[in-house]
Protein backbone atom coordinates (compact mmCIF):
# COMPACT_ATOMS: atom_id res chain seq x y z
CA UNK A 1 0.00 0.00 0.00
CA UNK A 2 1.41 3.34 -1.24
CA UNK A 3 2.04 6.03 1.01
CA UNK A 4 0.35 9.91 -0.20
CA UNK A 5 3.16 12.39 -0.08
CA UNK A 6 1.67 15.77 -0.24
CA UNK A 7 4.36 18.17 -1.36
CA UNK A 8 2.55 21.69 0.20
CA UNK A 9 0.28 19.94 2.40
CA UNK A 10 -0.89 23.42 4.08
CA UNK A 11 -2.60 24.54 0.84
CA UNK A 12 -6.25 24.62 1.54
CA UNK A 13 -7.15 22.59 -1.36
CA UNK A 14 -4.06 19.83 -0.63
CA UNK A 15 -5.46 20.23 3.22
CA UNK A 16 -8.55 18.99 2.46
CA UNK A 17 -7.64 16.55 0.22
CA UNK A 18 -5.13 15.08 2.11
CA UNK A 19 -8.09 14.54 5.25
CA UNK A 20 -10.05 12.89 2.48
CA UNK A 21 -7.61 10.29 1.47
CA UNK A 22 -7.12 9.87 5.78
CA UNK A 23 -10.47 8.83 5.87
CA UNK A 24 -10.36 6.52 3.07
CA UNK A 25 -8.04 4.78 5.09
CA UNK A 26 -4.99 5.31 3.20
CA UNK A 27 -1.63 6.49 4.74
CA UNK A 28 -0.76 10.52 4.30
CA UNK A 29 1.89 12.44 4.84
CA UNK A 30 3.00 15.97 4.03
CA UNK A 31 5.62 18.65 3.75
CA UNK A 32 5.34 22.40 3.53
CA UNK A 33 6.78 25.80 4.97
CA UNK A 34 7.07 25.60 8.66
CA UNK A 35 4.97 28.77 9.00
CA UNK A 36 2.16 28.66 11.04
CA UNK A 37 -1.08 28.28 8.82
CA UNK A 38 -4.62 27.80 9.45
CA UNK A 39 -5.38 24.73 7.32
CA UNK A 40 -2.74 22.70 9.86
CA UNK A 41 -4.98 22.25 12.72
CA UNK A 42 -7.07 19.68 10.34
CA UNK A 43 -4.50 17.93 9.83
CA UNK A 44 -2.42 17.86 13.68
CA UNK A 45 -6.38 16.66 14.92
CA UNK A 46 -6.33 13.64 12.33
CA UNK A 47 -2.57 12.95 13.27
CA UNK A 48 -1.24 13.85 9.67
CA UNK A 49 2.21 13.99 9.55
CA UNK A 50 3.63 17.62 8.65
CA UNK A 51 7.32 17.85 7.69
CA UNK A 52 9.46 20.75 7.08
CA UNK A 53 10.29 20.79 2.95
CA UNK A 54 13.90 17.92 2.29
CA UNK A 55 14.52 15.78 -0.04
CA UNK A 56 14.77 13.02 2.13
CA UNK A 57 11.01 13.32 2.90
CA UNK A 58 10.60 11.03 -0.31
CA UNK A 59 11.21 7.60 -0.26
CA UNK A 60 10.92 4.77 -2.58
CA UNK A 61 7.11 3.55 -2.84
CA UNK A 62 4.96 6.62 -2.24
CA UNK A 63 3.32 8.34 -4.63
CA UNK A 64 3.31 12.10 -4.65
CA UNK A 65 0.82 14.59 -4.65
CA UNK A 66 2.31 18.00 -5.75
CA UNK A 67 0.52 21.43 -4.73
CA UNK A 68 -0.31 23.90 -7.76
CA UNK A 69 1.77 26.47 -6.15
CA UNK A 70 5.13 24.17 -6.23
CA UNK A 71 7.25 23.77 -9.72
CA UNK A 72 8.91 20.69 -10.86
CA UNK A 73 12.11 22.49 -9.89
CA UNK A 74 11.07 22.19 -6.18
CA UNK A 75 13.99 19.83 -4.59
CA UNK A 76 10.75 17.27 -3.47
CA UNK A 77 9.47 16.68 -6.88
CA UNK A 78 13.28 16.16 -8.16
CA UNK A 79 13.97 13.78 -5.82
CA UNK A 80 10.48 12.16 -7.00
CA UNK A 81 11.52 12.18 -10.87
CA UNK A 82 15.10 10.57 -9.57
CA UNK A 83 13.04 7.57 -7.97
CA UNK A 84 10.93 7.11 -10.95
CA UNK A 85 7.85 8.09 -8.32
CA UNK A 86 3.86 8.69 -9.91
CA UNK A 87 4.07 12.38 -9.70
CA UNK A 88 0.34 13.84 -9.79
CA UNK A 89 -0.77 17.26 -9.98
CA UNK A 90 -3.58 18.32 -7.09
CA UNK A 91 -5.89 19.05 -9.69
CA UNK A 92 -5.65 15.70 -11.91
CA UNK A 93 -5.56 13.53 -8.72
CA UNK A 94 -8.86 15.32 -7.60
CA UNK A 95 -10.39 14.66 -11.31
CA UNK A 96 -9.56 11.06 -10.96
CA UNK A 97 -11.16 10.85 -7.37
CA UNK A 98 -14.35 12.36 -7.89
CA UNK A 99 -15.10 9.73 -10.95
CA UNK A 100 -16.16 7.11 -8.20
CA UNK A 101 -18.99 9.06 -6.79
CA UNK A 102 -21.68 10.48 -7.99
CA UNK A 103 -19.92 14.24 -8.48
CA UNK A 104 -20.60 17.79 -8.13
CA UNK A 105 -18.08 20.23 -8.42
CA UNK A 106 -18.76 23.99 -7.53
CA UNK A 107 -17.29 26.62 -9.05
CA UNK A 108 -17.44 30.61 -9.64
CA UNK A 109 -15.78 33.88 -9.29
CA UNK A 110 -16.93 33.97 -5.69
CA UNK A 111 -19.05 31.74 -3.01
CA UNK A 112 -17.03 29.01 -4.39
CA UNK A 113 -16.36 27.82 -0.52
CA UNK A 114 -19.46 28.87 1.08
CA UNK A 115 -21.73 26.88 -1.27
CA UNK A 116 -19.32 24.00 -1.10
CA UNK A 117 -19.50 24.05 2.38
CA UNK A 118 -23.40 24.66 2.47
CA UNK A 119 -23.79 21.61 0.05
CA UNK A 120 -22.21 19.05 2.01
CA UNK A 121 -23.83 20.13 5.12
CA UNK A 122 -27.00 19.60 3.05
CA UNK A 123 -26.83 16.52 0.81
CA UNK A 124 -24.25 15.10 4.04
CA UNK A 125 -27.46 15.48 6.19
CA UNK A 126 -30.04 13.28 3.16
CA UNK A 127 -26.88 10.80 2.15
CA UNK A 128 -23.19 9.73 2.43
CA UNK A 129 -21.60 12.66 0.91
CA UNK A 130 -17.80 13.03 1.18
CA UNK A 131 -16.31 16.36 0.54
CA UNK A 132 -13.50 18.66 -0.32
CA UNK A 133 -14.20 22.45 0.52
CA UNK A 134 -11.47 25.39 -0.22
CA UNK A 135 -11.57 26.42 3.12
CA UNK A 136 -9.33 23.52 4.03
CA UNK A 137 -11.55 21.14 5.06
CA UNK A 138 -12.39 17.43 3.86
CA UNK A 139 -13.74 14.34 4.98
CA UNK A 140 -13.92 10.96 2.98
CA UNK A 141 -17.24 9.26 4.51
CA UNK A 142 -17.59 5.50 3.88
CA UNK A 143 -19.82 4.19 1.26
CA UNK A 144 -20.64 7.72 0.01
CA UNK A 145 -22.97 8.13 -2.57
CA UNK A 146 -22.14 11.72 -3.25
CA UNK A 147 -18.65 13.50 -3.50
CA UNK A 148 -19.15 17.28 -3.49
CA UNK A 149 -15.43 19.41 -3.89
CA UNK A 150 -14.85 22.94 -4.65
CA UNK A 151 -13.89 23.49 -8.15
CA UNK A 152 -11.23 26.27 -9.12
CA UNK A 153 -10.95 28.39 -12.44
CA UNK A 154 -6.91 29.54 -11.99
CA UNK A 155 -5.02 28.32 -14.76
CA UNK A 156 -8.72 26.42 -16.41
CA UNK A 157 -7.03 23.48 -13.46
CA UNK A 158 -11.45 22.93 -13.11
CA UNK A 159 -10.71 21.43 -17.14
CA UNK A 160 -9.17 18.35 -15.00
CA UNK A 161 -12.93 17.74 -13.72
CA UNK A 162 -15.95 15.66 -15.77
CA UNK A 163 -18.42 15.85 -12.65
CA UNK A 164 -22.03 14.46 -12.87
CA UNK A 165 -23.25 18.12 -11.68
CA UNK A 166 -21.34 21.67 -11.89
CA UNK A 167 -22.85 24.51 -9.79
CA UNK A 168 -21.90 27.85 -11.03
CA UNK A 169 -22.14 30.78 -8.99
CA UNK A 170 -20.58 33.25 -11.23
CA UNK A 171 -18.65 34.14 -13.89
CA UNK A 172 -16.71 37.60 -13.30
CA UNK A 173 -12.42 38.74 -14.03
CA UNK A 174 -10.44 37.92 -11.32
CA UNK A 175 -6.60 36.51 -11.45
CA UNK A 176 -5.77 38.79 -14.13
CA UNK A 177 -1.75 37.51 -13.12
CA UNK A 178 -3.62 34.69 -15.59
CA UNK A 179 -6.64 35.34 -17.41
CA UNK A 180 -6.88 38.36 -19.76
CA UNK A 181 -10.04 39.45 -19.87
CA UNK A 182 -13.72 38.56 -18.83
CA UNK A 183 -14.30 36.98 -21.64
CA UNK A 184 -11.19 34.82 -21.33
CA UNK A 185 -12.84 33.79 -18.20
CA UNK A 186 -16.18 33.06 -19.85
CA UNK A 187 -14.33 30.85 -22.44
CA UNK A 188 -13.05 28.75 -19.64
CA UNK A 189 -15.95 28.11 -18.20
CA UNK A 190 -17.97 27.40 -21.29
CA UNK A 191 -15.39 24.59 -21.35
CA UNK A 192 -16.23 23.14 -17.94
CA UNK A 193 -19.69 23.63 -19.23
CA UNK A 194 -18.95 21.31 -22.16
CA UNK A 195 -17.68 18.28 -19.19
CA UNK A 196 -20.41 17.64 -17.21
CA UNK A 197 -22.57 15.05 -17.72
CA UNK A 198 -26.05 15.21 -15.56
CA UNK A 199 -26.94 18.73 -15.45
CA UNK A 200 -25.35 22.34 -14.46
CA UNK A 201 -27.36 24.40 -11.66
CA UNK A 202 -26.29 28.23 -12.86
CA UNK A 203 -27.18 31.86 -11.70
CA UNK A 204 -29.28 33.20 -14.20
CA UNK A 205 -29.20 36.29 -12.45
CA UNK A 206 -25.51 36.59 -13.72
CA UNK A 207 -24.89 38.00 -17.42
CA UNK A 208 -22.31 36.16 -18.20
CA UNK A 209 -23.94 32.74 -17.38
CA UNK A 210 -27.11 33.45 -19.24
CA UNK A 211 -24.70 32.43 -22.12
CA UNK A 212 -23.47 29.26 -20.96
CA UNK A 213 -23.96 26.51 -23.45
CA UNK A 214 -24.37 22.73 -22.61
CA UNK A 215 -25.09 18.95 -23.69
CA UNK A 216 -26.85 18.70 -20.44
CA UNK A 217 -29.85 20.68 -19.08
CA UNK A 218 -29.13 23.83 -17.25
CA UNK A 219 -31.00 24.79 -14.17
CA UNK A 220 -31.17 28.55 -13.29
CA UNK A 221 -31.70 29.78 -9.89
CA UNK A 222 -31.83 33.50 -8.33
CA UNK A 223 -33.91 36.44 -7.58
CA UNK A 224 -35.26 37.18 -11.19
CA UNK A 225 -38.97 35.75 -12.30
CA UNK A 226 -37.66 33.77 -16.06
CA UNK A 227 -34.97 31.72 -13.49
CA UNK A 228 -36.58 28.30 -13.25
CA UNK A 229 -35.70 28.34 -9.23
CA UNK A 230 -36.59 31.66 -7.87
CA UNK A 231 -36.37 33.42 -4.47
CA UNK A 232 -39.16 35.47 -3.16
CA UNK A 233 -40.71 37.33 -0.28
CA UNK A 234 -37.36 38.07 1.56
CA UNK A 235 -37.32 38.58 5.08
CA UNK A 236 -34.29 39.51 7.41
CA UNK A 237 -34.22 39.14 11.24
CA UNK A 238 -31.86 39.03 14.20
CA UNK A 239 -32.10 34.96 13.53
CA UNK A 240 -30.90 35.16 9.62
CA UNK A 241 -32.98 35.34 6.64
CA UNK A 242 -36.26 33.61 5.27
CA UNK A 243 -37.36 33.25 1.94
CA UNK A 244 -39.71 31.71 -0.43
CA UNK A 245 -38.55 29.27 -3.41
CA UNK A 246 -40.70 29.02 -6.63
CA UNK A 247 -39.98 26.23 -9.40
CA UNK A 248 -41.18 27.40 -12.47
CA UNK A 249 -43.42 29.92 -10.87
CA UNK A 250 -45.00 27.71 -8.95
CA UNK A 251 -44.40 27.58 -5.23
CA UNK A 252 -42.51 25.20 -3.66
CA UNK A 253 -41.34 25.74 -0.05
CA UNK A 254 -40.01 28.25 2.67
CA UNK A 255 -36.78 28.12 4.10
CA UNK A 256 -34.66 29.89 6.10
CA UNK A 257 -30.73 30.31 6.67
CA UNK A 258 -29.22 31.65 9.59
CA UNK A 259 -26.61 34.08 7.45
CA UNK A 260 -26.83 37.24 5.91
CA UNK A 261 -27.00 39.17 2.65
CA UNK A 262 -27.87 38.27 -0.99
CA UNK A 263 -24.94 35.94 -1.96
CA UNK A 264 -25.61 33.71 1.34
CA UNK A 265 -29.44 33.42 -0.54
CA UNK A 266 -28.44 32.78 -3.71
CA UNK A 267 -26.08 30.15 -2.57
CA UNK A 268 -28.83 28.22 -0.61
CA UNK A 269 -30.92 28.66 -3.79
CA UNK A 270 -28.38 26.31 -5.69
CA UNK A 271 -28.00 23.84 -3.03
CA UNK A 272 -32.06 23.57 -3.25
CA UNK A 273 -31.98 23.36 -6.70
CA UNK A 274 -29.28 20.59 -6.86
CA UNK A 275 -31.07 18.59 -4.26
CA UNK A 276 -34.68 19.06 -5.50
CA UNK A 277 -33.49 17.80 -9.14
CA UNK A 278 -31.51 14.24 -6.83
CA UNK A 279 -35.13 13.99 -5.47
CA UNK A 280 -33.34 14.57 -1.51
CA UNK A 281 -36.34 14.87 1.20
CA UNK A 282 -37.24 18.71 1.48
CA UNK A 283 -37.69 18.61 5.17
CA UNK A 284 -34.01 17.15 5.61
CA UNK A 285 -32.72 20.30 3.17
CA UNK A 286 -34.83 22.48 5.27
CA UNK A 287 -33.42 21.26 8.34
CA UNK A 288 -29.71 21.10 6.93
CA UNK A 289 -29.92 24.39 5.23
CA UNK A 290 -31.58 26.02 9.27
CA UNK A 291 -28.26 24.12 10.81
CA UNK A 292 -25.22 25.45 8.76
CA UNK A 293 -22.63 27.19 10.56
CA UNK A 294 -20.18 28.44 7.68
CA UNK A 295 -17.26 27.75 6.76
CA UNK A 296 -13.88 28.78 7.72
CA UNK A 297 -12.64 32.43 7.24
CA UNK A 298 -16.04 33.19 5.52
CA UNK A 299 -17.83 36.05 7.70
CA UNK A 300 -16.13 33.86 11.06
CA UNK A 301 -17.35 36.18 13.78
CA UNK A 302 -16.45 36.44 17.55
CA UNK A 303 -17.47 39.23 20.26
CA UNK A 304 -14.60 41.33 22.22
CA UNK A 305 -15.59 43.63 24.89
CA UNK A 306 -18.24 45.86 22.66
CA UNK A 307 -16.85 45.24 18.99
CA UNK A 308 -17.96 42.12 16.55
CA UNK A 309 -14.46 41.32 15.25
CA UNK A 310 -14.90 39.41 11.58
CA UNK A 311 -12.38 37.59 9.57
CA UNK A 312 -13.38 36.77 6.11
CA UNK A 313 -11.40 35.49 2.69
CA UNK A 314 -12.71 38.96 0.75
CA UNK A 315 -9.84 39.80 -1.49
CA UNK A 316 -12.30 41.16 -4.69
CA UNK A 317 -14.12 43.84 -5.20
CA UNK A 318 -16.81 41.34 -5.48
CA UNK A 319 -16.86 40.29 -2.40
CA UNK A 320 -15.40 42.66 -0.34
CA UNK A 321 -19.38 44.62 -1.31
CA UNK A 322 -20.90 41.22 -0.11
CA UNK A 323 -18.59 40.41 3.18
CA UNK A 324 -20.07 44.71 3.88
CA UNK A 325 -23.67 44.18 2.76
CA UNK A 326 -23.48 41.29 5.09
CA UNK A 327 -22.71 43.10 7.93
CA UNK A 328 -24.85 46.07 7.32
CA UNK A 329 -27.80 43.45 7.51
CA UNK A 330 -26.85 41.98 10.42
CA UNK A 331 -25.75 44.32 12.75
CA UNK A 332 -27.82 47.59 11.37
CA UNK A 333 -27.17 49.54 14.19
CA UNK A 334 -23.12 49.42 14.20
CA UNK A 335 -20.32 51.09 12.66
CA UNK A 336 -18.71 48.98 9.94
CA UNK A 337 -14.75 49.41 9.78
CA UNK A 338 -12.92 47.66 7.41
CA UNK A 339 -9.64 46.05 7.59
CA UNK A 340 -8.07 45.07 4.12
CA UNK A 341 -4.95 43.47 2.91
CA UNK A 342 -4.98 43.37 -0.72
CA UNK A 343 -3.83 39.90 -2.34
CA UNK A 344 -1.06 40.36 -5.37
CA UNK A 345 -0.33 42.88 -7.05
CA UNK A 346 -1.50 41.90 -10.44
CA UNK A 347 -4.85 41.86 -8.82
CA UNK A 348 -4.51 45.45 -6.60
CA UNK A 349 -3.16 47.36 -10.16
CA UNK A 350 -6.21 45.79 -12.41
CA UNK A 351 -8.84 46.48 -9.56
CA UNK A 352 -7.84 49.58 -8.20
CA UNK A 353 -10.96 51.69 -8.58
CA UNK A 354 -12.70 48.91 -7.87
CA UNK A 355 -11.22 48.29 -4.73
CA UNK A 356 -11.98 52.05 -3.55
CA UNK A 357 -15.73 51.75 -4.56
CA UNK A 358 -16.12 48.73 -2.53
CA UNK A 359 -14.34 49.75 0.32
CA UNK A 360 -16.06 53.51 0.39
CA UNK A 361 -19.23 51.12 1.59
CA UNK A 362 -17.49 50.39 4.88
CA UNK A 363 -17.87 53.61 7.57
CA UNK A 364 -14.14 53.27 7.97
CA UNK A 365 -11.26 51.70 6.20
CA UNK A 366 -7.73 51.10 7.23
CA UNK A 367 -5.43 49.61 4.96
CA UNK A 368 -2.42 46.97 4.82
CA UNK A 369 0.64 46.47 3.51
CA UNK A 370 -0.60 44.41 -0.40
CA UNK A 371 0.36 40.47 0.34
CA UNK A 372 2.62 39.49 -2.74
CA UNK A 373 1.96 35.75 -3.51
CA UNK A 374 4.50 32.90 -4.60
CA UNK A 375 3.89 33.55 -8.10
CA UNK A 376 5.27 37.54 -7.57
CA UNK A 377 6.64 39.20 -4.58
CA UNK A 378 6.44 43.71 -6.06
CA UNK A 379 4.68 45.29 -8.10
CA UNK A 380 4.34 48.49 -9.95
CA UNK A 381 1.99 50.08 -7.32
CA UNK A 382 1.88 50.29 -3.66
CA UNK A 383 -0.81 50.79 -0.74
CA UNK A 384 -0.46 54.43 -1.24
CA UNK A 385 -1.94 54.21 -4.55
CA UNK A 386 -5.26 52.83 -3.38
CA UNK A 387 -5.16 55.08 0.11
CA UNK A 388 -5.27 58.07 -2.38
CA UNK A 389 -8.55 56.54 -3.62
CA UNK A 390 -10.70 56.30 -0.47
CA UNK A 391 -11.17 59.01 1.73
CA UNK A 392 -10.08 59.09 5.47
CA UNK A 393 -8.68 55.70 5.10
CA UNK A 394 -5.63 55.17 6.83
CA UNK A 395 -2.37 52.40 6.83
CA UNK A 396 -2.29 49.86 9.81
CA UNK A 397 0.47 47.62 10.56
CA UNK A 398 0.60 44.67 13.45
CA UNK A 399 2.32 47.37 15.80
CA UNK A 400 -0.59 50.20 15.20
CA UNK A 401 -3.83 47.79 15.31
CA UNK A 402 -4.69 49.64 18.89
CA UNK A 403 -6.01 52.43 16.63
CA UNK A 404 -9.08 49.86 16.57
CA UNK A 405 -10.26 50.22 19.97
CA UNK A 406 -11.22 53.43 19.48
CA UNK A 407 -14.27 52.53 17.08
CA UNK A 408 -16.45 51.59 20.08
CA UNK A 409 -19.64 49.39 19.47
CA UNK A 410 -18.35 48.64 15.87
CA UNK A 411 -18.48 45.32 13.53
CA UNK A 412 -14.27 45.41 12.47
CA UNK A 413 -14.02 43.09 9.21
CA UNK A 414 -10.66 41.97 8.69
CA UNK A 415 -10.16 40.86 4.72
CA UNK A 416 -7.96 39.52 2.83
CA UNK A 417 -6.71 36.56 1.20
CA UNK A 418 -3.06 36.61 2.57
CA UNK A 419 -2.14 36.62 6.28
CA UNK A 420 -4.54 39.09 6.97
CA UNK A 421 -4.98 37.01 10.69
CA UNK A 422 -1.46 38.41 12.13
CA UNK A 423 -3.17 41.66 12.33
CA UNK A 424 -6.37 40.56 13.86
CA UNK A 425 -4.24 37.98 16.23
CA UNK A 426 -2.38 41.26 17.23
CA UNK A 427 -5.45 43.33 17.75
CA UNK A 428 -6.95 40.62 19.89
CA UNK A 429 -3.58 40.60 21.91
CA UNK A 430 -4.56 43.94 22.90
CA UNK A 431 -7.55 43.36 23.76
CA UNK A 432 -7.11 40.65 26.17
CA UNK A 433 -4.14 42.45 27.81
CA UNK A 434 -6.13 45.15 28.47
Amino acid sequence: MTVYHFVGIKGSGMSALAQVLHDMGYVVQGSDYEKKFFTQIALENAGIAILPFAEENIQPGMTIIAGNAFPDTHPEIVAAMKLGLPILRYHNFLGDLSKGFISVAVTGAHGKTSTTGLLAHVMGGAKPTSYLIGDGTGKGIAKSDYFVFEACEYRRHFLSYYPDYAIMTNIDFDHPDYFANIEDVFEAFQKMALQVNKGIIACGDDEQLQGIQAKVPVIFYGFAEENDFQARNIQVSEQGTTFDIHVRNNYYETFTIPTFGKHNVLNAVAVIALCQYENLDTETVKAQLATFMGVKRRFSEKEIGNQIIIDDYAHHPTEITATVDSARQKYPNREVVAVFQPHTYSRTQAFLNEFADSLNLADKVYLCEIFGSAREHQGKLSIEDLQEKIPGAELISEETTEILRKHDNSVILFMGAGDIQKFQAAYEQILEVK
